[in-house]
């Protein structure tokens, strides 16, 4: 039976990345699911896939720090960028932020099919359980059992279960004694408790907000949902939350009594929001919409509130409708200038399996590709040495 120097578990952004800087002259295989590689790459961001942003530090993200930071040193947005750029594709910026591919995922997704060329795919394959005999891996498929030198597991998280994700990441590690964190749905909407009903109301309407959460402070667009509160602010705000209260600015660029100051129109009307939003956030703030002359000084403290409304959220919206997860294998098991197991040699974890989590805004296809190089670079100077002491 044929020994592949390496077994990449997944075909997604952090497998396509490190089977890409893999030494051509090893034996490669990807093992997928899917009939096709880097399925969530080509739906993501409109199709257009947000592939990293102008601005990425390890406070982006929910995680270890000092290890993000590693990983991210070594295979940086720039290095990203410079990756891409050499490649033929030249990203554009959008709201100042956000790279994203000018015309289509599929950009970066032929990159990585020309040089993953070397690689045999083994798609359409079920990935069942990963044992260890001696130096040899054996990955049992629901098409056989595959042989290797060297595992790398980058086979995402529980969300888009369409796509074929699941937690079969966990169990492998788990099986090998690492330890790890169970998924939960991140950077995904919030269910309210019956007193916030009331947005649910304003189903399809948005507006920017600042919101707090666990000491983080994001700025983004809202968007009122049937099930509760979602848009940017609140996917990113999600990946922080776990019980507990948040804290909504509904006017971050405004000052609410600025506005009123000898002002004798009606307040609702004076409210930079969508007359609906406005007239729904007093009467949430138990403010009624009267002519602003006419507000008295504990209507004011109250109206305040519009820049600091506080609430718990009843839960989330759940695996179905969450971009990614947070939790995946604990990075205290893990070589940050590797992505090995410390306690299992050859044997490797990248992307989302990882625990690492990022706001919205390519921050997680960053990760993604940075933990993908780190790996293959670990597997490249691991080979090398090999040969050297033959």
């Amino acid at each position: 039976m044929k020994i592949y120097d390496v077994l990449i578990l997944g075909a997604g952004a952090s497998s396509l990345m490190c089977a890409s800087h893999l030494d051509k002259k090893l034996s490669v295989a990807i093992v997928d699911t899917n009939s096709k590689i880097a399925v969530k790459l080509k739906i993501s961001g409109g199709s257009k896939c947000n592939i990293t942003n102008v601005e990425v530090t390890q406070n982006n993200y929910d995680g270890e720090s000092e290890f993000i930071s590693n990983v991210l040193d070594n295979f940086s947005r720039d290095d990203l960028l410079h990756y891409l750029r050499v490649n033929g594709v030249e990203p554009v910026i959008r709201k100042e932020r956000y790279y994203f591919c000018k015309d289509s995922s599929d950009e970066i997704i032929n990159i990585f099919k020309r040089s993953t060329a070397h690689a045999e795919m083994l798609l359409g394959r079920d990935i069942l359980e990963v044992k260890k005999s001696d130096d040899i891996f054996e990955v049992k498929t629901s098409k056989g059992v595959l042989r290797a030198k060297s595992v790398v597991v980058a086979t995402g998280g529980k969300s888009y279960k369409e796509l074929g994700a699941s937690d079969i990441g966990l169990s492998i590690a788990k099986s090998f004694g690492i330890k790890v964190k169970e998924f939960t749905p991140a950077l995904v909407g919030l269910t309210v408790q019956k007193e916030q009903f009331w947005m649910k109301e304003l189903s399809g309407l948005s507006c920017l907000v600042v919101i707090k959460v666990n000491g983080k402070t994001l700025k983004e667009e809202l968007l009122f949902a049937h099930k509760g509160i979602s848009g940017p602010a609140v996917l990113s705000a999600s990946l922080y939350w776990q019980k507990g209260n948040i804290a909504i600015d509904f006017l971050p660029e405004h000052n609410i009594l600025e506005l009123i100051k000898d002002s004798k129109k009606q307040l609702s009307s004076l409210i930079p929001l969508p007359k609906r939003l406005s007239k729904a956030i007093l009467e949430a703030l138990d403010v009624e919409d009267i002519e602003c002359k006419k507000i008295t000084v504990q209507m004011k403290q109250k109206l305040e509130k519009i820049h600091n409304y506080e609430f718990a959220p009843a839960g989330n919206f759940g695996f179905s409708k969450a971009e990614v997860c947070r939790g995946g294998v604990i990075t205290d098991e893990l070589n940050s200038y590797t992505m090995e197991a410390l306690n299992v040699k050859n044997l490797y974890f990248v992307g989302e399996v990882v625990d690492v989590t990022g706001e919205l805004g390519g921050y997680n296809f960053q990760w993604a590709f940075s933990s993908g190089y780190t790996c293959a670079k670990a597997i490249n100077e691991w080979c090398s040495q090999l040969d050297s002491n033959q």
